[in-house]
């Protein structure tokens, strides 16, 4: 029996098992990714309807010389500014988080307790509190005090990289559970100090938790809206999110879509890199499994 027929049977086989759970399942991914589909599909519409399909076209690309994303100054500062967040806040937020979950799984103590119980509740604290709190930091405090939050890109950076903060912290000390102590115990055995440990074994084997993490962190910053939109100190520091939500009852073209498509693009193509990395780092681990392993599946 062919690898393909095997595949099949046990799809079959699965839904046999759990019909309604798949069925669920089937129906929740065609809710979500059918529109999705659907308006990256009119980025290629020739005409400005984003309802009637008009034919093919990369009009809204670079054909339009006022309206296309590559001739319209203002999508480009909202493509480029998504960029630079998720780049900035990625570089600061995952190293970080690393060093945070490598001093939170050896450090013992009420002070490193403490400090977990808030990383923990910035994971689950409400996203629009904590942007109206950076807001009321920002505005009226400022005014007062010496902060760092400002409006704009600054502000931008540390709500995000506090909102973020924890992904890392949580992935990371997730694989330093399963990897343990004996690894970095038997390098300082044979001579190694604490610090090269650190360097030369536990970094290398956490390097997959640290990929995600990145992967994690820079998808969902390019995707935020509610923070930077608080935190947004004019059209400038306006990322894909804001300028969408701020012109999609003025009569949108489909320009909007194509620069929803890149970011789309920009997404997946992390996530693509992210899992070949993560399958460089995995080859010689025997319980790589697979994309399932990556997203999380036992």
């Amino acid at each position: 029996m062919s690898a393909m027929t095997t595949n099949r049977v046990r799809r079959f086989a699965g839904f046999r098992r759990a019909p309604v759970l798949t069925t669920v399942t089937a129906v929740y991914l065609l809710w979500s990714l059918v529109p999705v589909l659907i308006a990256v599909a009119f980025s290629f519409n020739d005409g400005r309807s984003r309802t009637q399909w008009q034919g093919f076209s990369l009009r809204w690309y670079v054909g339009d010389p006022l309206r296309s994303v590559l001739h319209d100054d203002a999508l480009q500062t909202a493509l480029l500014h998504t960029f630079r967040l998720g780049l900035i806040v990625t570089l600061i937020t995952v190293p970080l988080g690393t060093l945070l979950a490598l001093g939170l799984d050896r450090w013992r103590g009420r002070l490193p307790a403490g400090a977990n119980f808030l990383v923990l509740l910035s994971f689950v604290l409400p996203e629009v509190l904590l942007a109206v709190s950076l807001l009321f930091v920002a505005t009226t405090l400022t005014s007062t005090f010496v902060t760092p939050v400002r409006l704009g890109t600054v502000g931008q950076v540390i709500g995000l990289v506090t909102f973020q903060l924890s992904y890392p912290v949580i992935i990371v000390r997730a694989r330093l559970l399963t990897i343990g102590r004996h690894y970095e115990e038997a390098a300082v055995d044979l001579g190694a100090s604490p610090l090269t440990a650190i360097r030369r074994v536990l970094l290398p084997m956490t390097a997959p938790a640290i990929i995600a993490s990145a992967v994690l962190v820079f998808a969902d910053v390019i995707d935020n809206f509610v923070l930077v939109r608080y935190l947004s100190g004019g059209a400038s520091t306006e990322p894909v999110s804001v300028k969408i939500y701020n012109t999609a009852r003025a009569a949108p073209t489909p320009a909007l879509n194509a620069v929803a498509t890149l970011v789309l693009v920009a997404s997946l193509l992390a996530v693509t890199l992210g899992y070949l990395a993560w399958r460089r780092f995995t080859r010689d681990e025997a319980s790589a499994g697979g994309l399932g392993a990556f997203t999380g599946e036992a």
